[in-house]
């Protein structure tokens, strides 16, 4: 099934009507509210997605009764006068999306038929169930529609109508307005008008309804017809209400000038990350209004009532940049944050501890699975989490050997293509690149290796050798039957390649120790993937064999030095993997470190820790490391750190995200890609266990890598990666992706796409929580771009 919009039209002012409990007067305030609008000689339409009980008593009928005109419509009825899932086990309960996508289509109807007020009303409570048992404030959250509040005015309907407002608050709907009975006893219209002014949210109260009388008295029952009648056409007519209506109108309408001034206003306010504004216009800025699941809510200008409305779903197709874990909106998580803000704003974090940290180390370091791991270092994103790494790992390198960083140059180990963030200590351990090269202070200390290269091209996974080994293997490529064969690690360190790619790792770091002088403190390596220096795929084989180069001759390093004795201590240099963006599930596992079957020593993970709410970033590291900066001297603790270390909203969100992720893994949610892959992967004698797999279909590389504009493509996990042809040699600046991105953005009649490019390659990220049905489409729009 595909998104729906979110709910917003130039010519309909459409709203929902949620009650702070049941029998609160939902349909008394809709009826009275369509009153109001037909008495100005203009049209309003109410609809009732789901309702239970006898037909005589359905809400619907009681506006198209007394709503004087109302256009009035019900898409589910069910018989039993109970809550909506245990009337649904009577009959067959429409599927939440189909429900909601009824409800949007209905309202983009009306929406072209010049009604001026649409009044959607949910059945109970806020929280009281769906069809499917979904609180209603999660199952319509997609259509956004701004809320009628109907309060609770009996006893006990304050606490109700704030809890119900805050609720609503949490998922991110707007509350325009909120309406309750006068009861002169208990007074609560009288608290709620002070407590909603302080919100700037105008409250109405009403004058309650005549009594209903017994149903088995026709006469009083004809008599209560006549006095709900004279109710109507008493209280619509209040000023109150007429004010307000103007002012639903009013809001509706500033809601879509907001929307359209947010891009040139962006323009003259913002600047931009990893953007060049030279010839930039507002036209190339996104307006997101909202985000739910793997969609923004996307505002376009030319979007017309017959195209369903101003707001549009657009893919998330970067991940936001590689944040989402768990879908936007998450309502869990965002209760997750409330409560440790409400519990704790923030707390300073040195020399004392709470519980949402100690929770979160401990769950990191069981969900990590490393035996050298004991002690979780808090920072704020992946960037100044590899500073902290980096910091470690060259001052234990240099207790070591004895060398005096203040005197000697010490540098690092990595990979060509690597990129550690922004910082001006981690950009130093990249090669000069875009990024870097034009930053003043940057100097690049290390040496980066050229590295085997993992893609599928013309349907057959093959492995891309490198020029300055191509001598050392004799060949150019190699073939694959299977991605699984490729990560086969067991079977493939046995063999020839193992033995060439350690020879040339040996003798290139000889090389640089012995000619050149250079002393090396650390090797940093992105595991499997390196990022943004365009979604590279390295072989984990060569990956795997510079590890053990470096742990195995700790003597490259220093003349005198022989490996450790206990097996988790660190040997030749600490090892770091930057797992920034391929760790917590990224891949289809916890950690990708497991794919090269590596302990590191240090490792940073951030992006997925908190599911894509909130920066946090952790750098993780064995105890022997911890004991280096142990010593009487307070210079010598590793003196880093910020005002919001350990955050302690952050800290509780990745607990409960991390808790939610290994839920998933363990209770199968991603069986179904698994199965994909393995029916079509040739059985090796040793298969990858856990497996390799991806969420994006085997079919769908499969044809990409053999559409003529494509040069490789690679999927993994939740990641997906396609290289474009480039007659000039492709890389960062080149703009081959360019059309790619352009027919995306465009998209199909269900959504379109946000996505991001890497001079030719264009990368798609999923959620990990993302529905089969949207991965179908978009492979659907990929296939009618590509193929």
């Amino acid at each position: 099934m595909s998104p729906v919009g979110a709910g917003l039209w130039r010519s309909l002012p459409a709203h929902q009507v949620y009650g702070a409990n049941t029998n609160v007067g939902k349909t008394i305030v809709s009826t009275v509210l369509c009153n109001a609008i037909q008495r100005q000689n203009k049209r309003a339409a109410f609809l009732k997605p789901v309702s239970a009980g006898a037909l005589d008593d359905a809400d619907d009928r009681h506006l198209a009764r007394y709503g004087a005109g109302t256009l009035t419509k019900c898409l589910h009825q069910f018989d039993e006068p109970v809550s909506p899932h245990l009337a649904a086990k009577q009959k067959t309960a429409p599927r939440d999306d189909d429900l909601l996508a009824a409800i949007h289509n209905t309202l983009s109807d009306w929406a072209r038929s010049n009604i001026d007020l649409a009044l959607v009303e949910t059945a109970g409570g806020v929280h009281s169930p769906g069809p499917n048992g979904n609180s209603q404030a999660d199952l319509y959250r997609p259509l956004r529609l701004p809320i009628v509040l109907v309060a609770d005015s009996r006893l006990g309907g304050i606490s109700a109508s704030i809890s119900a407002y805050e609720s609503l608050l949490l998922r991110g709907y707007d509350v325009n307005s909120v309406l309750l009975f006068r009861d002169d006893y208990y007074q609560n219209h009288e608290y709620l008008a002070n407590f909603f002014r302080q919100k700037s949210i105008p409250l109405v109260s009403l004058t309650a309804p005549p009594p209903k009388p017994p149903q088995e008295d026709v006469a009083s029952h004809a008599r209560d017809e006549e006095a709900m009648s004279t109710y109507y056409r008493q209280v619509s007519a209040e000023s109150e209400i007429l004010r307000l209506l103007e002012d639903m109108n009013t809001k509706n309408q500033a809601r879509l000038t907001r929307l359209e001034e947010m891009a040139d206003r962006a323009q003259d306010l913002i600047w931009y990350p990893f953007t060049q504004h030279q010839g930039m216009k507002p036209k190339d800025i996104t307006v997101i209004d909202s985000a739910h699941d793997d969609y923004f809510q996307t505002f376009d200008a030319g979007q017309t009532e017959q195209q369903g409305g101003a707001l549009r779903p657009t893919f998330d197709g970067s991940a936001s940049w590689w944040t989402q874990g768990l879908g936007h909106g998450n309502p869990e998580l965002a209760l997750s944050a409330a409560y440790a803000a409400g519990r704790y704003g923030h707390v300073m974090f040195a020399g004392a501890v709470h519980e949402p940290a100690l929770s979160l180390a401990d769950s990191l370091l069981k969900t990590i699975g490393n035996p050298r791991f004991t002690k979780v270092f808090y920072t704020d994103n992946g960037s100044t989490g590899m500073e902290v790494a980096v910091k470690m790992g060259l001052r234990a390198a240099c207790d070591r050997y004895g060398w005096d960083a203040s005197q000697e140059q010490i540098s690092i180990l990595g990979l060509k293509g690597s990129y550690h963030g922004d910082t001006i200590g981690v950009m130093d351990c990249s090669e000069p690149s875009t990024f870097n090269k034009k930053v003043e202070w940057y100097r690049g200390r290390g040496h980066w290796f050229d590295f085997p290269l993992v893609k599928m091209v013309d349907g057959s996974w093959v492995i891309e050798i490198p020029g300055e080994l191509q001598a050392d293997l004799g060949t150019e490529k190699a073939t694959f039957e299977s991605l699984g064969s490729v990560f086969d690690l067991d079977a493939r360190l046995a063999t020839e390649t193992s033995q060439k790619y350690k020879n040339y790792i040996h003798r290139t770091i000889q090389d640089l120790v012995d000619r050149h002088d250079m002393k090396f403190g650390a090797l940093i390596l992105e595991p499997v993937i390196l990022g943004a220096g365009g979604m590279l795929f390295c072989d984990p084989l060569f990956q795997r064999c510079l590890t053990d180069v470096v742990r195995e001759h700790p003597e490259l390093f220093s003349p005198n030095a022989s490996a450790p004795k206990s097996a988790p201590s660190w040997s030749g240099l600490p090892v770091i993997f930057d797992e920034v963006f391929t760790g917590l599930y990224r891949l289809g596992r916890p950690s990708s470190a497991s794919f090269l079957d590596v302990h590191p020593d240090i490792a940073v993970n951030a992006k997925l820790l908190t599911g894509g709410l909130i920066p946090l970033c952790t750098t993780v590291a064995s105890q022997e490391i911890f004991e280096t900066f142990s010593s009487p001297e307070k210079s010598d603790a590793l003196l880093h750190g910020h005002s919001y270390t350990a955050h302690a909203v952050g800290c509780t969100v990745a607990v409960d995200s991390l808790r939610a992720m290994s839920d998933m893994d363990a209770n199968g949610s991603w069986d179904g890609f698994k199965a994909d892959w393995r029916s079509h992967s040739v059985k090796a004698a040793k298969p990858a266990s856990p497996e390799v797999w991806s969420v994006w279909s085997q079919d769908l590389l499969r044809d990409l890598s053999c559409a003529e504009t494509v040069e490789s493509v690679f999927g993994i996990g939740t990641v997906l990666s396609i290289s474009l042809r480039d007659a000039e040699g492709g890389g960062y600046t080149s703009t081959a992706a360019k059309g790619l991105q352009q027919k995306l953005a465009a998209g199909g009649d269900q959504f379109n796409v946000h996505s991001r490019v890497l001079g030719n390659v264009l990368y798609l990220m999923s959620s990990v929580t993302s529905k089969p049905e949207s991965l179908q489409e978009m492979e659907r729009l990929l296939r009618s771009s590509l193929v």
